[in-house]
Formats: structure tokens, C-alpha cells, sequence
């Protein structure tokens, strides 16, 4: 069994399904990220969490933080591909756009998520803090749909093996956890077969180190100052603290340098 199950978009029960849709309006994202297919395969856990961070996700204060969160990763010096690289990965510029809308919806998924869920992680931490007053914002403009999101064991093997092999480049990958990036990319395999050259130098071990740090330090900034008010703790709580750790210190801050 995974360490981490998950419940798929296609599986998801009726109730499920209603708060993946409200968690993809409030938050302007076309797709469901892994933590939170993760919380609805444990006991009362995404029906616990997604309404005490509605509000903070949906605030003018999220939209600030998200902007801070992304300018302020550390990232070593790229040279980033040209046409013709892409051309070679098979991306014409017909089809570049389908690539970048992924890569924003990615940028905006995960800083939203980061700092969400370690306010969550914080807010358990420190019950007693006080409460935070946040300002709705608009709602955001529907975001354009992505292809959905594909089971890796569905793919053609050789692809699948170049996911695994990224996904192993990130310490809080294996068990089962497979970024759902490359799974959104796998449209495009010559785009996953080129970026361990593409992302070369942020790969280096020491380089994403410092970079997922710089995530998980401005994280911490702007979630404890937007801590949610919870309800009664759900039978899955327990389970789910090991997920909450590892995904707000290990993979989402990982995979935000690899977005921007």
C-alpha cells in the first residue's frame, strides 16, 4: 500500500467531488494537488481541513503571499532553453501555451498550498494563538482546464521511468509520491525527457536544498501571521500530521523552484 493513498478526481465520491470543485473555484487552480487527494483518503480529514483554510485560501492576504513566496526562492544561475530547444522536446509554439498554462496553474497551486498548509501545520501546533482576521477576495476567473491529470501506471513505460527518475531527484518523492507536475507535463515527453538538462544546476543537490529552503523560511513568514481556526480534531488527524509535515517541508517546497 502507498504511504500516502489518495483519492483520484475519477474516483472520488459525490461528496468528494463537490469539495474538489470548491477547493478548484476558491483557489483559481485546474487541478487537484496531491495533498488534498491525500487528505480525502483519510477519515474526515479533507472535509476537516478545506473549510478552515476556504477563507485563507480565498483572502487578499493569500494573493499577496503567493507573489512574495515566488520571488523570494533562491535559485542557481540557468540558461534557460531556447526555440529551438523546445522545438527538439516537441513543443512548437503552437503548443508552447498549453505548456506554460500548466506551469502557472502549477506556480499558483503549489504557493497557495504552501503557505495554507503550514498555517494548518502551525495552527496544530499552536492551538492558543490568537485568532487572524482575513479580507475576502474576489473570486478568481475560472481557470482554463488542464488535460486531467494521468495514473502513472497508465503511461507508456518509458515515460513513466523518466517521471520516477525526476520525482526521485526530490527527497520528500518515493512511497508512492509521484509531484503531480510531471505527471501534468507527461502530455509533452519530450519536455520530461529534457528537463534533467533544463533543470541541471537546480537539481544539484546542495541548489534544491537551498532553494526548498527559502520556500519553507518565507512559508513560515506568511503563515504565521494567517493561522486558520479549526473545528473538533477528524478520527484521520494522526495519520494525516506525517503527510502535513513532509509535504510543507519536503515536496511542495521542492517543486516550487522547479515551477518558477
Amino acid at each position: 500500500m502507498k504511504q500516502f493513498p489518495e483519492i483520484h478526481p475519477e474516483d472520488a465520491s459525490p461528496e468528494i467531488a463537490a469539495i474538489y470543485a470548491e477547493i478548484l473555484a476558491v483557489s483559481g487552480v485546474p487541478v487537484v494537488n496531491l495533498i488534498w487527494r491525500h487528505f480525502a483518503a483519510l477519515p474526515g480529514v479533507l472535509a476537516w481541513a478545506w473549510p478552515a483554510l476556504r477563507p485563507l485560501v480565498g483572502s487578499r492576504e493569500m494573493a499577496a503571499a503567493r507573489t512574495r513566496i515566488a520571488r523570494a526562492v533562491v535559485l542557481p544561475a540557468f540558461v534557460p532553453p531556447g526555440r529551438a530547444a523546445w522545438q527538439e522536446a516537441g513543443v512548437d509554439a503552437a503548443a508552447l501555451p498549453g505548456v506554460a498554462a500548466t506551469i502557472e496553474a502549477y506556480i499558483r497551486g503549489n504557493t497557495t498550498n504552501i503557505v495554507a498548509l503550514t498555517a494548518l501545520r502551525l495552527r496544530l501546533d499552536e492551538p492558543d494563538a490568537p485568532p487572524v482576521s482575513l479580507t475576502p477576495a474576489e473570486p478568481p476567473a475560472p481557470a482554463a482546464a488542464l488535460p486531467a491529470l494521468p495514473r502513472i501506471d497508465t503511461l507508456d513505460p518509458v515515460l513513466a521511468a523518466r517521471i520516477r527518475t525526476l520525482a526521485a531527484c526530490h527527497d520528500g518523492a518515493g512511497d508512492g509520491v509521484i509531484p503531480s507536475l510531471y505527471l501534468a507535463l507527461a502530455p509533452w515527453p519530450g519536455v520530461i525527457a529534457a528537463l534533467p538538462d533544463w533543470l541541471g544546476p537546480l537539481l544539484a543537490a546542495d541548489a534544491l536544498r537551498a532553494a526548498r529552503e527559502s520556500v519553507v523560511r518565507t512559508a513560515a513568514t506568511e503563515a504565521a501571521a494567517l493561522m486558520p481556526t479549526l473545528g473538533p480534531a477528524p478520527a484521520g488527524l494522526d495519520a494525516m500530521r506525517p503527510a502535513l509535515e513532509r509535504f510543507t517541508r519536503l515536496v511542495i517546497p521542492d517543486l516550487i523552484p522547479v515551477c518558477v
